[in-house]
C-alpha cells in the first residue's frame, strides 16, 4: 500500500510560488523599513512642526501686548494658544499624508 505523503505535482508548484511570493514580500518590506535616522529626522520635524508657531504666537503676542498701556497678557496666551492650534493642525495634516 504505496501511499505517497508528497503532494500532488499541481498542489506542489502552487506551494512554491506562494512561498516564493512570500519570500519577496518579506525581503521588500525587510529593504523598505525606515532607518533610525530617517525615524528620528521623522520626528524632529513634528517636533518643529508643533513648535515652531507655538514659539511664534508667543513671540508676536507678547510683542502686541507691549503696545498697549500697563500689564497685560491677553495677546500673549491668546496668540499662544493659537500657536498650539496650529502647531497641532500642522502635525494632523503632515501625518495624514
Amino acid at each position: 500500500m504505496g501511499m505517497s505523503s508528497e503532494p500532488p505535482v499541481g498542489d506542489r508548484e502552487k506551494l512554491e510560488h506562494q512561498i516564493e511570493k512570500q519570500v519577496e514580500r518579506m525581503e521588500r518590506a525587510e529593504k523598505d523599513r525606515p532607518t533610525l535616522l530617517a525615524q528620528t529626522a521623522y520626528i524632529g520635524v513634528l517636533g518643529l512642526l508643533f513648535v515652531l508657531p507655538v514659539i511664534g504666537g508667543a513671540y508676536l503676542g507678547r510683542w502686541l501686548d507691549s503696545l498697549l498701556e500697563g500689564y497685560s497678557m491677553r495677546w500673549t496666551l491668546s496668540m499662544l494658544f493659537l500657536g498650539v492650534v496650529v502647531g497641532a493642525a500642522n502635525v494632523y495634516f503632515f501625518v495624514r499624508d
